[in-house]
Parts: structure tokens; C-alpha cells; sequence
């Protein structure tokens, strides 16, 4: 979606609110009906950032309010239709997760309609797409994450964070593996014994 299509005036300092979405979708339906509706070449809104889980029974309430914690505007859990979980009750136990959050959300003053749990099949990816497009729209008028304007962050702003420098590797040295009287395993090293020098020619 364009600036143009939300009647953006350019001369304005402020663009238009366009809120950011984590959407955490079960690898064996909602996951690919994402494929399905990428492969149709469904026009969805551009705002979701889709999280593949192998399935929402693994969900928490932590790992959602953490979501919003960490700036996203809006979060749904994506899984199978009722009855269809590839671990039986993984679904089940997702809608009452979420149910939970929302009531948490609302104690500490975040709107609960910016969660949602919605069952999409592996054969519906205009139903996927639909899905992308309902949340946005509803996210949008809503307006910002006052939890992310509280702590002046951007969506995902912990991703601006330098990344940490890689530990130094110790130098590579020649050794051998022998075994010890207990049975195990380890690498002796003989430093004395460098490394073998490649000659050209040699096969």
C-alpha cells in the first residue's frame, strides 16, 4: 500500500500511520497457506511479519506480550482448523493461551483487539491473505503500540542493537583423536606438529 492510497499529502511532515504486525504461523497449515497464497500471487497487506512455528501449541503468553514489548502494533497466532491439529490439541490449547493475553493486555492498559487467533487451513490462501489484510486494517485504526511510543522505539528496535563480536577462535592446531580408559573420546593436540604444508601438484 502507497502513500497515495492513504491520501498522504507530501507537503505533510508526519506520513501516515502504517502499523507493523507479527503474525506466528503454524508450520503444516497456516504457514502454507502463506505458500498457497504467495503461489496465487494474493495481493495482502505488506505490514505482517510472519514468524513459521512448528505449531501455536507452542505459544506463550510471554512470548506474545513480548511481541508488543519489542514494538510490533499488532500479533496474531495463526494454526489449523479445529479438529485438524497435527499434534491433536495444539490449536485448543493456543486460543486459550491467547485469551489469556488478552486479558493481561488489557490490565496494563494495551487495547486485547490487537491480538487475535485465527484457524486457516493449508488449502486457504485467500483466506490467509484476508486474514493479513482484517488485522491491518484493524491495527490501523486503532493507531500506534503505546508500549513501543512509551519506550520510543521503533517496530522491531532491538534489531538496530549492535550486534555482538564473535568470541576469538583459537588457532587451529594438527592433532588426534584417542580415547581414554573411561571409553570417551577427546582431541589431543601435539603442537609440535604444524599443520601440513599443500604443495602444488600434489594429489
Amino acid at each position: 500500500m502507497s502513500h497515495r492510497d492513504v491520501g498522504w499529502d507530501k507537503r505533510s511532515a508526519v506520513p501516515p500511520f502504517e502499523p507493523k504486525l507479527v503474525a506466528f504461523c503454524c508450520t503444516y497449515c497456516a504457514y502454507t497457506a502463506g505458500d498457497l497464497a504467495g503461489s496465487m500471487r494474493l495481493d495482502y497487506a505488506p505490514n505482517v511479519r510472519v514468524v513459521k512455528i512448528l505449531c501455536t501449541g507452542k505459544i506463550d503468553a510471554v512470548l506474545l506480550l513480548r511481541a508488543f514489548e519489542d514494538g510490533a502494533d499488532g500479533v496474531y497466532v495463526a494454526g489449523c482448523a479445529k479438529g485438524d491439529c497435527h499434534f491433536l490439541e495444539g490449536n485448543l490449547r493456543a486460543i486459550q493461551v491467547v485469551a489469556y493475553a488478552k486479558r493481561l493486555l488489557a490490565e496494563i492498559g494495551v487495547e486485547p483487539e490487537r491480538l487475535e487467533f485465527f484457524h486457516i487451513p493449508a488449502s486457504a490462501g485467500p483466506l490467509f491473505a484476508a486474514r493479513a489484510n482484517e488485522m491491518t486494517d484493524r491495527v490501523r485504526k486503532l493507531g500506534p503500540n503505546r508500549l513501543r511510543a512509551a519506550a520510543g522505539l521503533d517496530a522491531g528496535g532491538k534489531l538496530t542493537n549492535p550486534v555482538d563480536e564473535h568470541p576469538p577462535l583459537p588457532p587451529a592446531r594438527f592433532g588426534r583423536l584417542i580415547a581414554d580408559p573411561g571409553g570417551q573420546t577427546f582431541l589431543s593436540v601435539r603442537e609440535e606438529q604444524p599443520l601440513p604444508a599443500v604443495r602444488g601438484g600434489d594429489s
